[in-house]
């Protein structure tokens, strides 16, 4: 976990700096190590979405709620992300999807 951390590290120093490339490469180093890194899907989604790239964002914003299916905030990013797409790509789908995300984040901080 220690290589994981130091990888996530690198890519929150590089995002904060403005290196958005940078960060990316980072984060997919990190996820070539533990598929199934969270925290690494969750900064890849902000990462991709302000470099425009929708699409990943959604699939890494998407991927932290099969990994992590009990926390509503994931959820409610996921909904953020899908919000994002549509203020970025003017594409009406999100809509439904960032409010169905948003319905589950609800959902599952009810225990329901």
């Amino acid at each position: 976990m220690p290589e994981l951390s130091k990888l996530y590290d690198e890519a929150d120093r590089l995002k904060s700096n403005g290196d958005l490339d940078g960060a990316a490469v980072k984060l997919e180093e990190a996820l070539a190590i533990d598929e199934a890194y969270a925290l690494a899907h969750a900064a890849l989604a902000v990462v991709q979405q302000k470099r425009g790239l929708h699409d990943e964002a959604i699939q890494h914003a998407e991927r932290v709620c099969q990994l992590e299916p009990r926390d509503a905030f994931s959820y409610t990013a996921l909904s953020v992300t899908y919000q994002r797409a549509y203020a970025g790509t003017g594409d009406t789908k999100y809509i439904a999807m960032a409010e169905d995300a948003m319905d589950k984040s609800r959902r599952v901080e009810q225990g329901l």
